[in-house]
């Protein structure tokens, strides 16, 4: 019998450690031939391999506790750790496929990326579309043109999940042709249903949920100029009860008169929710007006002229309001992740009933480095949803910056929206918020 050896393995480490120096470590303990991603993660969550208890760890809050003597259970080291998951998944296969970055304006090879994965998914499987993509963007990458495009490309059956960016490094296959003078942007993790799957083997399904973690407040604006920076993008904007353009900071202050300096300056996090209708295509296809409503992080600060944000991407004509972090979102659908799981568990219990077996065996979660600590009131509730409902069952996952799900604008933050058709809105990268990718098997049903 031959051994069995993983598909792929991710690691999300501290910052004290090399990501070149772990991809050699994990690389001779599993060879170079699996998918392996390892990123800079901002916090770690899993199974502490000293007290067998699930714990969520996070780097700054851990230094913090350091230099102010602030007590803490387990008093690790601040900026070393890693989280380690090794996946088999029977009947698919796994892959990477890389994204590039050229020199120009057009830096990013988007097109490229998703002919690779389409051509991938066709020499493994029935179909040109994956199972799933687990993405890693890099922290420099504006990942938002990338997921506008993956949302054009696959169908909704085909999950796309993952960490909107930090520090990463993988292994190409020797088979991948890179580009001239092109560096990589991100990574997809691709999952194919095995077209040569034997005879006895099951099907894995995978189940997406995700916590979402801000309030919409004020009015809504309207961009009438714009200013794009490398990074950032400096605005003016209108609204339709003042018909005269807020200037340079003057849209801050009219924010904060009609929300309250209290409610603003009490929030973790401000951004602003864009409503973009975008022509999207790939390569020489018909090209497919979309709408897609994106989160960029406001932060007025220093002597800019214009209220900047940390990202490009928005054009004169696009309207928009102003998101504040917020808990009471964050807790109620963390409660209902648990609820809807707790569903999932009584299902397959009553399949068992029936002789048809199905489990969850494992999970992963992306979760904002945000809601991490004591923020929602436990240092754990990330794990809560999972761990009370499959006790035992393999789960892990990381902190990171922002969170990429596909999702309908309508279904997550509908009763946000003042816009009309809110559920032909795609929003695919979210702040504050907490993805949950479950895993179950499904045995075969023996033929009578």
């Amino acid at each position: 019998m031959e051994p069995i050896r993983p598909h792929f393995v991710l690691a999300s480490i501290g910052p004290c450690f090399i990501l070149q120096a772990a991809l050699r470590r994990i690389e001779g303990i599993f060879g170079s031939k699996i998918p392996i991603i390892i990123n800079v993660a901002e916090g770690v969550i899993g199974r502490d391999v000293r007290t067998d208890k699930f714990v969520e760890v996070q780097w700054a809050l851990l230094a913090a506790k350091k230099k102010y003597s602030w007590s803490t259970d387990t008093q690790p080291t601040a900026t070393c750790g890693m989280i380690l998951t090794v996946g088999f998944l029977p009947g698919l296969k796994v892959h990477l496929v890389p994204l590039f970055q050229s020199q120009g304006p057009q830096s990013l090879l988007v097109d490229k990326f998703v002919m690779d994965i389409r051509e991938v998914a066709s020499a493994f499987s029935h179909s040109s579309s994956p199972a799933g993509i687990m993405l890693f963007a890099d922290r420099k990458t504006n990942i938002l043109p990338v997921l506008q495009k993956t949302e054009y490309a696959f169908p909704k059956d085909t999950f796309i999940v993952g960490d909107g960016g930090s520090e990463l490094i993988f292994r190409i296959s020797e088979t991948t042709t890179v580009p001239a003078d092109s560096t990589f942007a991100a990574v997809a993790l691709l999952f194919t249903r095995d077209i040569n799957k034997p005879l006895g083997i099951g099907e894995i399904q995978f189940h997406v949920m995700l916590s979402t973690g801000v309030t919409a407040v004020g009015p809504v604006y309207k961009v009438l100029s714009v200013e794009e920076h490398e990074t950032s993008t400096c605005f003016t904007a209108t609204r339709e009860t003042i018909p005269e353009p807020f200037e340079g900071e003057a849209i801050l202050h009219d924010i904060l008169d009609e929300v309250g300096e209290d409610i603003m300056f009490a929030a973790k996090a401000t951004y602003i929710g864009v409503t973009k209708s975008r022509s999207c295509s790939v390569g020489t296809e018909k090209a497919k007006l979309m709408q897609f409503h994106e989160f960029h992080k406001f932060e007025p600060v220093g002597d800019e002229a214009l209220p900047p944000v940390r990202s490009v991407g928005i054009n004169s004509g696009d309207p928009f309001r102003f998101y504040i972090s917020d808990k009471d979102p964050a807790l109620s659908t963390t409660d209902n992740i648990y609820y809807m799981l707790m569903d999932l568990k009584e299902d397959f219990n009553n399949r068992i009933k029936k002789h048809e077996k199905a489990e969850v065996f494992g999970g992963i979660v992306f979760c904002c480095g945000g809601r991490g600590g004591n923020y929602l009131g436990s240092s754990d509730y990330a794990c809560f949803p999972f761990v009370d409902n499959f006790p035992g069952v393999t789960f892990a996952g990381t902190h990171t910056s922002a969170e990429i799900a596909r999702g309908c604008f309508g279904y997550l933050y509908g009763g946000q929206s003042d816009q009309e058709n809110n559920f032909d809105i795609h929003c695919n990268l979210h702040p504050y918020g907490a993805l949950y990718l479950v895993m179950s098997y499904h045995c075969p049903i023996p033929e009578r």
